[in-house]
């Protein structure tokens, strides 16, 4: 059969659903190879889009999500949502193709070394340079990307793509992962718990990953240990648990922040280093911290854990459970920053002062869906605000580019969720700036008739860049621009939009849009002065509780 025929058939047993794209001349083969496949190739309009795509793909199903592109300028775009996947962990195949292989040692028509290059932002990749060695280079990339996820990439030169070859696929294997440790550190984890004055547990994004949130919340009802979550981490615990203290990630001196200065243990489950470093939680390196996750920690001199279970984090967790014989009731002071941050919302819910607060959006966008409904947020100051206060009250429900920060992820990870969670309701929350570096993918949306709603946070400005301005010099430069009129854009890509001219429209024309299906843009005016309110406010001694 013809290399790309073989290189689908591959796909196809690695169970790829979509592949998220931009076709190029040096892909065609591969491109035609998936007529009457059932593998699903979605043409999009820019390819940071497809790889953005790909990485929500991931991000739900934990399965690898898949992007092409061809050569050159085509590889080049999708290296911010590679990069983005591999940073966060989430699974992703990065296809390219490029020149045929006589043309790679020398200067050529848009060749530069594209392998070379991904070394960077990827944990595997490698260039196909015969046939033959198809079945083995796509399983390795499949296999790595989900056993370590991250991203890798393959690289299939246009003539390789054409050569005939009489290789099959490989038959995908499933191996357990079993976990299994020394009784005495398991005893001695649970030692360490029992004897500390104020222990908290720090809840991080690979509990998803692992599909551990069900073990985590049997570990802390019958421990009554609180917790606290990164902001990839929120939904381990339902933000209504008496048990949760609500989620860290900003740098301020945030109330949560409290919790951990008075701690004096960190159990660290499924945290990764990536999402809030621990230079901020534990500056002085006085804490004791316990390691649950399923890979060595991250080398820093603030994070030198006193145990380390390695392994699947659900069995840990169902272990170390286990090994404890005692319940810990939440300590008063944990209990008021707790209550401090329920309040910081539901202050807000009945402000109906215009713009609208960045609380009173976030009240009312929650408000108006269900407990496992999905939010994607872009990245901006909007973004501190929704990993600050949004209740999230189901795992993998929440979605966010943090490690790489992004601007732009949130409308094509809308795409894709959409696609393999048509029966959720789905709002993304983006601000002007963000949303408009991928609107052309406004088109892919309405094209493959995806269901979801987009608020855009509107104060003409980078807001997010405004504020650590103000902060830091009192003064702004560069952050101001003009928007298009929002309306009719969402009409001219055969979206609907509506522009909220009072607050108190808002939340009817949210559950309007996500009750009548399709592709909504709401424009809100947001108040962002209370920015520079809540830096002065944790400015404030915060911690006398």
């Amino acid at each position: 059969m013809k290399a790309s025929d073989l290189f689908v058939k591959c796909l196809e047993k690695e169970g790829v659903e979509y592949i998220f794209g931009v076709p190029g001349e040096e892909t065609i083969d591969l491109t035609d190879s998936l007529l009457g496949s059932k593998i699903k190739f979605i043409p999009t309009r820019h390819e940071q889009s497809a790889a953005f795509m790909a990485d929500m793909y991931g991000r739900i199903t934990h399965r690898p999500g898949v992007c092409l592109a061809t050569l050159g300028p085509g590889a080049t775009n999708l290296i911010t949502g590679v990069a983005d996947a591999q940073l966060d962990r989430a699974p992703l195949v990065a296809i390219t193709g490029q020149s045929a292989l006589e043309k790679t040692h020398k200067e050529s028509h848009q060749y530069i070394d594209i392998v070379t290059a991904f070394k960077q932002f990827t944990t595997w990749n490698s260039k196909i340079t015969r046939p033959d060695f198809i079945p083995e280079i796509v399983h390795k990339a499949f296999d790595i990307a989900a056993d370590r996820p991250g991203a890798t990439h393959i690289e299939l030169p246009e003539d390789v793509a054409k050569e005939e070859t009489t290789k099959e696929p490989i038959s995908k294997k499933t191996y357990p992962h079993i976990s299994r440790h020394d009784e005495r550190e398991l005893k001695r984890a649970a030692d360490i718990i029992k004897e500390s004055s104020m222990p908290i547990i720090l809840a991080g994004n690979g509990i998803f990953r692992e599909e551990a949130a069900i073990e985590l919340r049997k570990f802390v009802d019958f421990t009554g240990l609180p917790v606290a979550t990164t902001f990839m981490g929120k939904g381990a615990i339902p933000a209504d648990d008496e048990h949760y203290m609500g989620s860290m990630g900003i740098k301020d001196h945030d109330h949560i922040m409290c919790g951990f200065e008075m701690a004096d243990l960190i159990i660290c489950v499924g945290y990764d280093y990536v999402e809030y470093s621990p230079r901020f939680w534990n500056p002085d390196r006085s804490k004791k911290i316990i390691h649950i996750h399923n890979d060595h920690p991250e080398i820093d001199e603030s994070y030198m854990p006193d145990v380390l279970l390695i392994g699947n984090i659900g069995q840990v967790l169902f272990n170390l459970r286990h090994q404890c014989d005692f319940q810990r009731d939440m300590p008063e002071r944990f209990g008021r920053i707790r209550s401090r941050m329920k309040a910081e919302i539901e202050d807000y819910r009945n402000d109906l002062s215009f713009p609208v607060k960045p609380q009173k959006i976030l009240y009312d966008v929650r408000e108006s869906m269900n407990r496992d409904d999905l939010l994607i947020s872009d990245v901006g100051a909007h973004k501190l605000w929704v990993g600050r206060l949004f209740p999230a009250y189901e795992p993998n429900t929440v979605f966010m580019s943090n490690g790489l920060a992004s601007m732009g992820f949130a409308l094509p990870s809308a795409i894709a969720a959409s696609l393999v969670k048509p029966e959720k309701k789905i709002v993304v929350i983006a601000g002007d700036g963000g949303f408009l570096m991928n609107l052309q993918d406004l088109e892919t949306a309405v094209r493959l008739g995806c269901n979801f709603v987009v608020v855009i946070f509107n104060d003409s400005k980078y807001g997010l860049i405004e504020w650590h301005e103000k902060k830091t010099f009192n003064q702004t430069i560069g952050i101001d621009f003009t928007n298009p009129d929002f309306v009719m854009l969402a009409k001219s890509f055969g979206a609907r939009g509506v522009r909220i001219e009072k607050t108190e429209d808002l939340k009817p024309k949210l559950t309007e849009a996500l009750n009548a299906g399709g592709v909504w843009l709401l424009d809100v005016p947001v108040d962002y002065s209370e920015n520079i309110k809540l830096t002065e406010k944790l400015k404030s001694n915060f911690c006398e509780i």
